[in-house]
């Protein structure tokens, strides 16, 4: 069964916090100002691994890392992929599920302003644990007394 922040469950986002490390970032930017490029570097700090896809900077490194033009190259390329964190407007969300499912992840997430209900029945059938309208930044600044021991 699918679980989703719609009830807000902590647990879920603890549970992808702490299980899973290993962070795609559709639509992260090599621009510093940009919220995309911060959440990314932040979570990088903390511990996580960041895998930049963004067909704009694909072959350059953002955080120093490789970018990809999409999940499926991240893959091929041998990337593990957990979570796919997702900077993108809602509308452009609902191919992700499939995307994510075939690259590997068990968890999509869909940052603070993003939401869609396409999306989250597509997760729910798709068996992804789903997060939308969050920032992991702050979630993660959230739990992190929880968090420190996990990474």
């Amino acid at each position: 069964m699918t679980e989703t922040i719609d009830n807000h469950m902590p647990d879920l986002l603890l549970n992808i916090l702490q299980h899973y490390h290993h962070i795609a970032v559709v639509g992260l930017s090599a621009k510093p100002h940009r919220p995309s490029r911060d959440v990314s570097a932040y979570m990088q700090h903390a511990g996580y691994n960041i895998i930049p896809i963004n067909p704009v900077y694909a072959g350059q490194q953002i955080l120093g890392k490789r970018v990809y033009a999409t999940l499926a190259d991240a893959k091929a390329a041998g990337e593990q992929i957990e979570l796919v964190n997702v900077f993108r407007r809602s509308e452009q969300t609902p191919p992700l599920v499939a995307e994510a499912t075939s690259a590997g992840a068990q968890a999509l997430w869909l940052q603070l302003g993003i939401a869609n209900q396409e999306t989250r029945e597509r997760a729910r059938q798709a068996g992804l644990l789903f997060v939308e309208d969050r920032c992991i930044k702050i979630e993660h600044a959230r739990y992190h007394h929880l968090l420190e021991k996990q990474l």
